[in-house]
């Protein structure tokens, strides 16, 4: 047996394959004295089919004539090492991920053997063969198709009732290694995307569809740690935990579109199954509530985070229930779905009686009279709320507050989020209407078409968006999506006061834009993205840009002019073209972009404030 490490041989010649296996089947037992010959065995057969495989045929014709399958699994079973645990399943994966031959590769499927493997009680505890054990179940999962798939399930009446590749790759979905999840994610995607559908419903089915909502809970403890990071930024803004937060930030990105790639497999159900699971696990008790309310305990999320996990899920989760469930949780108030989540941590979910007053949004702007009720609410205690009935504070009025009075990280994520939902192509043209934020082209779009159909053969209603028909249709879609937060998700939310109409709601949101330009304390790269939202939105009737919003802006421009005349006086005046030539080019360009320039995540970090050094040219 030592002899083979001397004598001179072809290295890929078939005799070396029947030397190699030759040998192996005498092995009785595998020991210190010969698991190195062993390794070598299992080592040289992968490399020796794999060339045959693009060679001659005849490699693997000898390979299952000798039946080595049934050879590797008697190896390991009278082996006592680790080692050879590790080679073996490298061996299989090397065999696996570079056969061609589809002959082969059904061969290798066909019998029981690689099922065993799988299913064998490896021992784990070692994680570099752990390693091996998952990229080896990961090479099986590359090469399934709707013929081979088949080979790996077992079904009763027409069901699907075991899948080992799938039940044993899931256990170790939320493994602590990076690399091992990384792995079996890709392993279940390639299960989802075979297509086969005795498969898709074995996936969806109690106990395997506890998967989606694992799935779920391990992302949401993900968001509560990236919350930590967040917050002990904001708390010591010195502190070295950017690149903490990058990699946090990295990482729940990957997890989302993990996500979309699930759901675009195409699986009935799974849409369904991840857009409940998001909601009730993450966005319903920890995400809304937080961006009016303090965080309370250990496991709520401050308002920064929340607008940015808001926004990633947004821009990358496309599903179309899921953003328009979104929009329409933000008409209604924070102990919604403060008090709901709070009584299920405590056993037991109380009846919530309705409050006799049914509305719950102001029309009337933003007023100081808004901002007294966002201030003296988000100071409640949150189990006094429920006895006070619902507010007319929404969640809509806690983000235009954060525009009119927030420092400019609060105003940065608002803006980011307002843009996020004008972005979002899955969100219906009414919810952004709802919002105020239906860009004017695409209402005028929508009102034209209607003209051109004969569904309104008025002229006027293309410029008369406070009309008693569009009010209806307005106040008719949004209670519906309203009702039906309330039926799947048992969130409360009264109707819109009657008479409400998109343009009283587009009136909210201009009148904090032009109160956000009227502001001295925010960063110029902040107003940059309020001045691109305030593109897209910028009215063709006079009717909705008023007196008040230009003597506003007039007053800012004074008092901008003023402040530049003052500099004037410095010692720096002949900068002065230079440098307001260069920062309007950046403006300009910020605000005609076809997307906001700052990443959401961009909210998740303290703003820089500009030192000469950055400003004056060298």
């Amino acid at each position: 047996m030592w002899s083979s490490f001397w004598r001179s041989r072809d290295r890929f010649s078939l005799d070396e394959l029947r030397y190699f296996i030759d040998q192996l089947q005498k092995v009785q037992i595998v020991n210190n004295v010969n698991k190195d010959f062993v390794i070598e065995a299992l080592r040289s057969i992968s490399e020796l089919i794999t060339y045959g495989d693009q060679h001659d045929s005849n490699y693997f014709e000898f390979f299952m004539e000798r039946q080595v399958m049934g050879e590797f699994v008697r190896i390991l079973k009278v082996s006592r090492t680790v080692s050879i645990s590790r080679q073996l399943l490298q061996t299989m994966s090397i065999m696996i991920q570079n056969l061609k031959s589809e002959h082969a590769i059904y061969y290798m499927f066909s019998n029981e053997h690689i099922n065993f493997l799988i299913t064998y009680a490896f021992d784990f505890r070692n994680e570099e063969l752990l390693s091996y054990y998952i990229s080896f179940l990961r090479a099986i999962s590359a090469k399934l198709d709707k013929n081979t798939i088949s080979l790996f399930v077992k079904t009763q009446n027409e069901e699907v009732v075991s899948f080992p590749l799938y039940v044993e790759a899931i256990r170790f979905a939320f493994h602590e290694e990076n690399m091992i999840r990384t792995a079996v994610r890709a392993l279940t995607l390639n299960v989802y995307h075979v297509g086969d559908e005795f498969v898709n419903r074995f996936v969806v089915k109690a106990p395997h569809a506890d998967y989606f909502s694992s799935l779920l809970t391990f992302f949401r403890k993900q968001c509560i740690d990236l919350n930590g990071l967040v917050s002990e930024t904001l708390k010591n803004p010195d502190s070295d935990t950017t690149t903490a937060i990058l990699a946090a930030v990295d990482e729940i990105e990957d997890d989302l579109y993990y996500i979309s790639d699930v759901i675009s497999a195409g699986i009935p159900d799974v849409g369904r199954l991840i857009t409940d699971n998001i909601l009730q696990l993450l966005i319903l008790p920890l995400l809304l509530p937080s961006l009016q309310l303090d965080a309370t305990n250990d496991i709520q999320i401050g308002a920064i985070t929340s607008l940015y996990l808001l926004c990633c899920i947004l821009c990358i989760v496309k599903i179309k229930d899921l953003a328009n469930t979104i929009a329409a949780a933000l008409f209604c108030p924070p102990e919604a779905f403060v008090t709901d989540y709070e009584t299920q941590l405590n056993g037991y979910v109380p009846e919530i009686q309705q409050p006799e007053n049914e509305n719950v949004t102001e029309v009337n702007g933003c007023s100081k009279q808004i901002m007294r009720s966002l201030s003296s609410s988000s100071q409640a205690h949150p189990e006094n709320i429920i006895s006070k009935g619902v507010s007319h504070s929404t969640l809509r009025d806690a983000l235009l507050s954060y525009i009119t009075a927030g420092d400019d990280l609060q105003v940065l994520g608002s803006l980011s989020m307002l843009a996020t939902l004008l972005q979002t192509k899955e969100l219906d043209e009414i919810m952004l209407d709802a919002l105020g934020i239906l860009p004017q082209r695409k209402q005028h779009k929508k009102l034209l078409l209607q003209a051109l159909v004969g569904e309104d053969s008025r002229e006027d209603q293309l410029f008369s968006l406070g009309s008693s028909s569009i009010r209806d249709e307005f106040n008719c879609e949004l209670d519906g999506y309203l009702q039906a937060l309330k039926e799947q998700y048992g969130v409360v939310c009264s109707s819109l006061e009657a008479g409400t109409s998109p343009l009283a709601h587009r009136f909210q949101v201009l009148n904090a834009l032009v109160s956000l330009f009227c502001r001295s304390n925010i960063s110029p790269e902040t107003l940059w993205v309020g001045g691109w939202l305030f593109r897209q939105l910028l009215p063709y009737s006079v009717a909705e840009f008023n007196s008040q919003h230009l003597k506003l802006l007039k007053d800012s421009y004074k008092n901008c002019t003023c402040a530049l005349l003052e500099e004037t006086r410095g010692t720096w005046p002949d900068l002065l073209v230079t440098i307001l030539h260069d920062e309007w080019k950046r403006c300009k360009r910020a605000m005609e972009a076809s997307s906001p320039q700052k990443e959401p995540k961009c909210i998740l970090f303290p703003l820089e404030k500009p030192s000469a050094d950055d400003v004056l040219p060298q």
